[in-house]
C-alpha cells in the first residue's frame, strides 16, 4: 500500500524532536509540505535542515511558538496559513510527562497540564478546522499516553490532561465527520526519545545507556521499546486517504504494554 501525502500541508507541534520531529520526517517523505512549532528556534532550524534534505523541493519550515500562549499561537496560525496558503493535517504532539501522588499534587501543577496539553490542542484545531471543512478534507491527530486509558498510581497529572485528550478526540470526530474532517488519538508506549537519556541519568547511571534500554524493554510483550520511526508510520497512515473510514478511536502505539485496548 502506498501512503501519499502529496499536496497535503501538516502541522505538528513539538516537531523540534522525539516523535514531533519522527512524525514531520515520515510527512516528508511521504510528499507532504511540513510546518515545525516547538519553543527554540535554534533547534527547529536544524530539525527543518535535516528534513529538507529528505526531500528535494519540499517546503518545510519551523515557527517559534509557546503553544501555551494562545495568543502567540493564533499569531503563527496566521503566518502558517499566509506561508502555505493552508492547513490539511494537524498533529497535537506538544507535551511532557507530569507525575505526582494525588496527595501531594499541587492544583497550579495540575493546571498547567491542562494549559501545555489540553488547551492548545483545543485552539489550534478551531483555527484549523474551518478551512479543512470548507475543502472537505482534514486530517486531526492528537497524541496521548497509554496511561490516558490506563493510569498507573502516581501519574495523576499526566493521565487526567492525557485522559481529557482521548475526549476531545472522539467529540472532534463526531462533529467534523459530517465534513470529512477525521479525528484520532495515538496512545504513546514506552518509546525511544531524548526523555530516555533522562531516565537512564536518574533511575540507572551506573549501567550503560545500551543496557539500560535493553532492560527497560525486556518485560515488553515484544521484548524492547519502540522507535520513534514506528510511531510515525502508524501516524502517517492515519494522515492519509489510506486511513478514510478510520476516525475517533485511539490506538496505542505501545507493543503490546497496555492492560487495555
Amino acid at each position: 500500500m502506498l501512503i501519499s501525502l502529496e499536496n497535503k500541508v501538516a502541522v505538528i507541534t513539538g516537531a523540534s524532536q522525539g516523535l514531533g520531529l519522527a512524525m514531520a520526517k515520515r510527512f516528508c517523505e511521504s510528499g507532504a509540505d511540513v510546518v515545525l512549532l516547538a519553543r527554540r528556534q535554534t533547534v527547529l532550524d536544524e530539525a527543518c535542515e535535516e528534513i529538507a534534505a529528505l526531500r528535494p523541493g519540499a517546503k518545510v519550515k519551523g515557527y517559534a511558538c509557546d503553544v501555551r500562549d494562545l495568543a502567540q499561537l493564533e499569531s503563527v496560525y496566521e503566518t502558517i496559513e499566509r506561508d502555505f496558503g493552508k492547513v490539511d493535517i494537524v498533529v497535537n504532539n506538544a507535551g511532557s510527562s507530569s507525575r505526582s501522588p494525588i496527595e501531594a499534587l499541587n492544583m497550579d501543577t495540575l493546571q498547567a497540564d491542562y494549559d501545555l496539553k489540553v488547551k492548545p490542542a483545543m485552539r489550534l484545531v478551531q483555527l484549523a478546522v474551518p478551512g479543512m471543512k470548507e475543502r472537505r478534507w482534514g486530517r486531526i491527530i492528537n497524541v496521548v499516553n497509554i496511561g490516558a486509558k490506563a493510569p498507573d498510581a502516581g501519574t495523576a497529572p499526566t493521565s487526567m490532561s492525557r485522559a481529557a485528550g482521548i475526549a476531545m478526540t472522539k467529540v472532534m470526530s463526531k462533529e467534523f465527520a459530517p465534513h470529512n474532517v477525521l479525528v484520532n488519538a495515538l496512545c504513546v508506549g514506552q518509546i525511544m526519545s531524548e526523555q530516555w537519556v533522562g531516565y537512564h541519568k536518574r533511575d540507572h547511571p551506573e549501567m550503560t545507556f545500551e543496557d539500560f534500554i535493553a532492560m527497560r524493554g525486556k518485560p515488553m510483550p515484544l521484548g524492547r521499546i519502540g522507535q520513534a520511526e514506528e510511531f510515525a508510520n502508524v501516524a502517517c497512515f492515519l494522515a492519509s486517504d489510506q486511513a478514510s473510514f478510520v476516525s475517533g478511536v485511539a490506538i496505542n502505539v505501545d507493543g503490546g504494554q497496555s492492560p487495555v485496548l
